[in-house]
């Protein structure tokens, strides 16, 4: 490969990409947008969520309780209401998610030690946020029921209380944004890679200058890697921004090297970048080459990396296709240097299988490129 042919293509794609400046905002922009929109509205946590009461006890126990409720970041009591129909009618319009009804006698049950009955209506048509919604509702009454052991301990002099008290490891607050700006980086990665290198190759067969290009010395590395520069520099200042909106706009922790967190997207970006420049050898046609580069990619990436599903609850016959989407394996690299702080010395399957994908793609690139200039 001679540096002088490599510089020249290089230089040829950039001044492209300067001049194509609609391209190149948007390059900058759907990544900001993109973080923007997922870190806001995509969250897996639930809070606020409005409740109805029916408080047939009126009593201090009664209001203890509801106040635990009102109190928490998870419900939000704003209806009162003093029967039944008036619960339907608030679940039926979506008014409210949660509907608590206290018995009359919950007073008298709690202050005698006797077993006291509960009624929680959920809205059930949203299944996660209903079994969400559920948890809270158990560690509530389980708060509510400690308070009162505790309370009639020292009242008999009772001593010796076990209390149970668990930890959340690498995201003690549980914020879902904590799991989800990390992957958010290499769903960037992919649109981008998508959008830009996936028309390189076609547009010059669609302009007709590849003829021009074929016909001159230059040689197959010269040409795919001078493509692939402009577009590999761009790819990590998203990834530099993605990183910088995550730790001061989302406050997501990075505990891990960034060094590390820089090469592991590097390699990630590598391989993304070389399949939209594999379909675009093949396909010759920009539209094509753009469609399916966004098919293969960001639908996998979305759907079956664990950005958002958690891979142990596919089926079995899924979860064996995932081990083909490398954005598998960089999330977990993410996940691994943003949250626990750890490096290679554990991840080190990840990085290597994502080295492999990219290795995969930069041959089979430079193999398609080099049947098209000999044919």
């Amino acid at each position: 490969m001679k540096l002088q042919r490599f510089v020249a293509v290089a230089r040829k794609e950039f001044i492209h990409v300067v001049r194509d400046w609609r391209s190149l905002v948007l390059a900058i922009a759907i990544p900001m947008l993109l973080i923007a929109l997922f870190g806001y509205a995509l969250t897996m946590d639930l809070k606020n969520v409005p409740t109805a009461v029916w408080d047939q006890s009126r009593t201090a126990e009664s209001r203890e309780l509801r106040g635990l409720f009102d109190g928490s970041a998870y419900f939000s009591v704003d209806h009162f209401v003093e029967g039944y129909r008036d619960l339907t009618d608030l679940l039926d319009a979506g008014t409210v998610m949660v509907a608590l009804v206290i018995p009359v006698d919950f007073a008298d049950r709690i202050r005698t030690g006797r077993a006291v009955e509960i009624q929680a209506l959920i809205d059930g048509s949203d299944a996660n946020n209903a079994i969400l919604a559920l948890g809270y509702i158990n560690a509530i009454g389980r708060i509510y029921n400690d308070r009162m052991h505790t309370a009639a301990g020292i009242f008999q002099g009772l001593a010796g209380q076990v209390a149970l008290e668990p930890r959340a490891w690498y995201n003690p607050d549980m914020e879902s944004r904590n799991v989800i700006i990390p992957g958010i980086i290499a769903l960037v990665m992919v649109v981008i890679a998508a959008m830009l290198t996936s028309v390189t190759m076609a547009r010059e067969w669609e302009t007709g200058t590849m003829e021009q290009l074929i016909s001159t010395p230059i040689r197959v590395p010269e040409l795919v890697l001078g493509k692939v520069v402009p577009y590999f520099v761009i790819g990590l200042a998203d990834v530099a921004i993605a990183v910088a909106m995550g730790r001061w706009i989302f406050e997501v922790p990075l505990r891990g090297s960034t060094g590390l967190l820089f090469l592991s997207a590097s390699v990630f970006l590598t391989g993304a970048l070389f399949l939209g420049l594999l379909l675009s050898i093949v396909l010759k046609t920009q539209v094509l080459a753009n469609q399916i580069a966004l098919f293969t990619g960001y639908l996998p990436t979305l759907m079956l990396s664990g950005f958002v599903f958690g891979i142990y609850n596919m089926p079995a016959a899924i979860q064996a296709i995932t081990f083909i989407v490398p954005a598998r394996y960089f999330i977990a690299l993410l996940r691994g240097i943003f949250l626990k702080g750890i490096g290679l010395e554990i991840l080190w399957l990840n990085a290597a299988l994502l080295a492999l994908y990219a290795a995969v793609m930069v041959v089979l690139s430079h193999r398609k490129m080099k049947l098209k200039l000999e044919g």
